[in-house]
């Protein structure tokens, strides 16, 4: 298998250096075993916290800590996500081992948190060709990585410890309720209004929730780790900062609202950013079926929930866009984003027109 295939670090950006010395000295403090003169290199993808790798003798971890500069103090919690990871791993092995949480900001300027590093294959855009994937070995990949999103929406949250972690009952009204009032006070003049969608959703939103489980928020093949030697094997599931109490069915719509298909038009296929149209992966709706088989569940009437899914990628397209117009995000790429809120709220409009709710 080759090593290029293996998710990697690049030089650290300027601006966003660690202090190895206080680092280390506070992970020694906390019993690990860390043998000779580190070396540090930074995860370059990625716009919400950073990611470094620190190599040592006989190791490799993992640090995160929030972005450089002024951050609302109750965004970008890596405390949290680290506490969540603690509490998750024990039931849930696809979560990387926390070995030091750091609440105090004297150590290196943020709190932040160091965990093992999984060494694999992190699927992007593309599959590498040398992990030989043909259509049949494609959809077994798919289905495993499907599973592990059903794994985690089947534990028991109190039975595992983690009822803390959210507020549970109320979380759709919650949602809809709160993307509504963040796309309306994002929205700029060249993107449509879309209140049609939104009372649609408020319409049509469910009395309750399927059930509360822990969910992820951002499950997404970019956020999987493969084994290198059985690819189609998933060691890891990553990027736990969203993750809350709330309704599965909902973490499934949000995951679909990125799951770009072969048969999709051009302007979708044009923002896909996992391989999800490789041949032999699972459509759309052939992941609510098999979703809804595994689980026991009732999609019958996920209409609500793909275009839930959609709304919400919707509201967060167009607060990038925003902050784009206002002069405060320079990515030229983000000039992109007020069409693909449009966009969005069309698709969005096409399944609210063909929908029996």
């Amino acid at each position: 298998m080759s090593t290029s295939m293996i998710d990697s670090a690049v030089a650290v950006r300027a601006g966003e250096e660690v202090d190895l010395v206080k680092v280390g000295a506070y992970l020694r403090a906390q019993g690990l075993q860390l043998d000779g003169e580190p070396q540090i290199r930074q995860f370059p993808g990625g716009a919400s916290n950073l990611t470094y790798q620190i190599s040592y003798a006989n190791r490799d971890l993992i640090l995160r800590r929030p972005p450089f500069g002024h951050i609302a103090k109750s965004a970008h919690d890596v405390v949290r996500e680290a506490q969540i990871m603690k509490l998750l791993r024990p039931v849930y092995p696809a979560v990387p081992e926390i070995y030091a949480i750091c609440e105090d900001s004297e150590v290196m300027g943020a709190p932040f948190y160091v965990m093992e590093r999984l060494v694999g294959v992190i699927p992007r855009q593309e599959f590498p060709p040398e992990l030989g994937l043909d259509a049949d070995r494609t959809r077994q990949l798919c289905l495993n990585v499907i599973d592990k999103l059903i794994e985690l929406h089947q534990l028991d949250p109190q039975a595992a410890g983690l009822s803390s972690l959210g507020k549970g009952e109320g979380y759709v009204s919650r949602q809809v309720e709160g993307w509504s009032k963040r796309f309306r006070a994002a929205r700029t003049d060249d993107v449509g209004d879309f209140e049609s969608v939104m009372q649609w959703l408020h319409d049509k939103q469910p009395a309750k929730e399927v059930a509360i489980r822990l969910i992820h928020n951002d499950f997404r093949f970019d956020n999987v780790v493969l084994d290198p030697q059985d690819p189609l094997r998933v060691i890891g599931v990553l990027d736990w900062e969203m993750a809350t109490l709330g309704d599965p069915m909902m973490d499934l719509g949000n995951s679909l609202a990125y799951w770009v298909q072969a048969d999709d038009d051009a302007f979708m296929l044009g923002s896909r950013r996992q391989p999800t149209n490789a041949p032999g992966m699972l459509t759309r709706r052939e992941v609510i079926e098999y979703y809804g088989r595994q689980t026991g569940w009732s999609v019958a009437n996920f209409d609500f929930y793909e275009v839930y899914g959609l709304f919400r990628l919707m509201g967060i397209v167009q607060q990038i866009y925003q902050r784009y117009q206002q002069g405060n995000a320079r990515n030229p790429i983000f000039a992109t984003f007020g069409p693909f809120a449009n966009y969005l709220g069309q698709r969005c409009e096409r399944i609210m027109a063909g929908s029996a709710l």
